[in-house]
């Protein structure tokens, strides 16, 4: 039976871990073997992103599966406050990241209007076509659920765990850690049960909206709470099959391996 849950998706602004350097998002779309390809012609854009915001992961990871090569990263420095910065308030009108701007002046900002635009622009096979209601209504509906059910919970123990420390050298609150932990357990068992009849979020093709989970899950494993995704076995397939896409591991590896810390690789 065809139904809908979940009301209007709400954009929130999220942090993460160190992101790539400028130049990673091209060469992992270059050397990623995709199952398509953009055949027209690809005008430049900058994607303004930061370490630390999980928002601007969302696009990379985007670019990175669509085989885009044509735009180039600058990432901000949230210690300096340069989202904060005149030239930034510009592209987004409260001080945040991610935002694009494309060779001929048009500006988006906010990361899943982004992602979506991206994808119709280049026709990416990551939205359902306007062709098909149902699967376009259900794409919706899922993610409706991850910005209104995963996300708020997700972010505040990455702002608890990783935000406070990192840029306001402040301990984490684990009241609200635990809050959030239970209500995303909650979260993951309900999803749990929806996978039961199909491969990803929103039907059996990937899409944006299991972009749109990938930059928090990540976090969920290291802030050690791996067991809501993998104690659960159609959870743990669906990350599965989705961190196995050529462009999703590459750039998770080239992520680790940028991260502070990581083995160097001998010159």
């Amino acid at each position: 039976m065809f139904r809908l849950i979940a009301r209007r998706p709400i954009l929130a602004h999220l942090l993460s871990p160190p992101e790539l350097p400028l130049y990673s998002i091209t060469q992992i779309s270059k050397r990623c073997s995709l199952s398509y390809s953009s055949t027209q012609k690809m005008t430049d854009f900058t994607l303004y992103g930061a370490r630390g915001s999980s928002n601007a992961d969302r696009v990379r990871l985007v670019i990175a599966e669509s085989g885009l090569t044509n735009c180039k990263e600058v990432q901000l420095d949230f210690a300096k406050r340069d989202h904060k910065s005149p030239e930034n308030m510009l592209r987004h009108p409260w001080g945040k990241v991610p935002a694009v701007v494309f060779e001929d002046g048009f500006t988006l900002y906010e990361s899943r209007p982004i992602c979506q635009y991206i994808a119709r622009k280049y026709k990416l096979p990551l939205l359902p076509t306007d062709a098909d209601p149902k699967a376009m209504a259900l794409f919706e509906q899922a993610s409706s659920v991850e910005a209104n059910y995963f996300n708020p919970p997700a972010s505040k123990i990455s702002f608890e765990k990783l935000a406070k420390a990192r840029f306001l050298g402040l301990p984490a609150d684990e009241a609200v850690v635990e809050a959030a932990v239970k209500e995303l357990d909650t979260f993951f068992s309900i999803i749990e049960g929806l996978l039961q009849d199909k491969q990803y979020m929103a039907g059996d093709n990937f899409s944006l909206v299991d972009i749109y989970y990938i930059p928090l899950v990540q976090r969920l494993f290291l802030f050690g709470y791996s067991d809501m995704i993998t104690g659960r076995q159609n959870v743990a397939a669906w990350w599965e099959r989705c961190v196995g896409r050529p462009a999703i591991k590459a750039v998770m590896a080239a992520d680790a391996a940028a991260a502070p810390g990581a083995p160097k690789k001998d010159a």
